[in-house]
């Protein structure tokens, strides 16, 4: 049975790592039937949650920008893959941004159970990623149907494109073409 994934990558740099990720990710869930649909917040315009709490009645955000489109497709996914960078051993300020902007899912009747975040950094250690991790997990919690289903990390790389020939591409695949 396939599923409807939508994978956002957060990088707001052309060709980079988390991209290359998600790229890989969606490779291997469209190879198994899925349907896959990618969105990038390059370029797009997202301001920051005013914390009004106005999406828990209308069931949108007031705030009219692309949060807006990108949070409609988000209650309707099966499956949200974030892909992201990690900056200073967390998720890209532009994810967590559009997470809080997503506020009005919570009430909502969304579609979403598995989670999956994919992330890369010049950074290569053990938990790179955890401050990453443990921020989706915090949004996760609030929707008792979703969980975290997986995470894959490519550390050492930097600039873009140093992520070829990476093993976290083929972990990113694998993980894709397992979603059924």
């Amino acid at each position: 049975m396939s599923k409807r994934i939508l994978i956002i990558t957060t990088s707001l740099r052309s060709n980079s790592n988390s991209d290359a990720l998600a790229h890989a990710f969606a490779k291997g869930a469209a190879e198994s039937g899925n349907t896959v649909e990618q969105i990038s917040l390059q370029g797009k315009n997202i301001a920051f949650c005013r914390g009004c709490l106005a999406c828990q009645q209308l069931g949108r955000c007031v705030i009219q920008d692309d949060a807006l489109s990108i949070a409609k497709q988000m209650k309707t996914a099966e499956v949200i893959v974030w892909a992201t960078p990690i900056y200073y051993y967390e998720m890209s300020g532009q994810m967590k941004t559009l997470i809080d902007r997503a506020n009005s899912l919570y009430n909502s009747n969304y579609a979403f159970r598995d989670i999956y975040l994919l992330t890369a950094a010049a950074e290569d250690g053990e938990g790179v990623d955890e401050g990453a991790i443990h921020g989706l997990n915090g949004w996760i919690a609030c929707y008792e149907k979703a969980h975290l289903a997986g995470t894959v990390f490519a550390g050492g790389v930097n600039d873009a494109g140093d992520i070829k020939g990476h093993p976290a591409l083929r972990q990113a695949y694998e993980m894709g073409k397992a979603v059924k």
